[in-house]
């Protein structure tokens, strides 16, 4: 039988041990590579075409959110399931937004991460119980309010997204620009642009922002 190929994410070089830990001993499953940033997780998702990508939402220079939307459109069959230690309303919706075949909660993944990865494979959504009731809810009232689930506000584009990371994490303009391989000038248009977008024009405000839309951590999280 042929196994499942699965890509593990996250900057914690400890939870990636405990995963592959967890993972090596499923007959159907094998892990063919690690990654410790989001950038990272989309290089090697073109390099290794993994049926699963198993990815954290917090991750240095490119967030797992934005990683996901990346790889989903780069790796056609390849499948994401994000790891989260937060269950609220805005990393729900920006998960369910990303195109990702599953939520997954940190707390509980030793206990709902394998049956995850072969549910993805076969092409189905696999959500942590406390993620699938809040989802639930989330429509329920949508549809007693008469008005859409989910409905997205913040329209950045994925190089924007990148960009305000970068800021986000305290990188100047020179910085970013050999990071993302993009001219000094591209970066101060995309950079403008989003704050344009944002109506937010100082770095303090971005990084407030990015911590409240879950692009970045203000303080380490709970991990496995």
């Amino acid at each position: 039988m042929e196994k499942i190929k699965v890509l593990l994410a996250d900057d914690h070089t400890v939870v990636r041990q405990g995963l592959r830990a967890l993972l090596e001993v499923e007959h159907d499953i094998t892990i063919v590579g690690e990654a410790d940033t989001g950038r990272q997780a989309l290089r090697l998702a073109l390099k290794l075409l993994p049926d699963v990508v198993v990815i954290d939402v917090a991750m240095p220079l490119m967030n797992g959110l934005e990683a996901t939307r990346q790889i989903i459109k780069e790796v056609s069959n390849a499948r994401v399931l994000v790891l989260s230690s937060y269950s609220d309303d805005e990393y729900v919706r920006q998960v369910t937004e990303s195109g990702a075949a599953g939520y997954l909660l940190k707390q509980t993944a030793a206990q709902d991460l394998i049956r995850a990865i072969r549910e993805a494979s076969n092409g189905n959504a696999f959500f942590s119980p406390a993620i699938s009731k809040r989802l639930l809810e989330n429509y329920r009232e949508a549809f007693l309010k008469g008005s859409p689930a989910g409905t997205r506000v913040d329209r950045l584009t994925s190089r924007e997204s990148e960009v305000l990371q970068l800021v986000a994490e305290g990188k100047v303009n020179k910085q970013i620009s050999a990071e993302l391989c993009v001219s000094i000038k591209t970066v101060e248009k995309h950079r403008q642009c989003l704050m344009n977008k944002l109506n937010i024009h100082d770095v303090a405000g971005l990084t407030r922002y990015a911590i409240s839309k879950g692009i970045i951590e203000s303080t380490v999280s709970p991990r496995l």
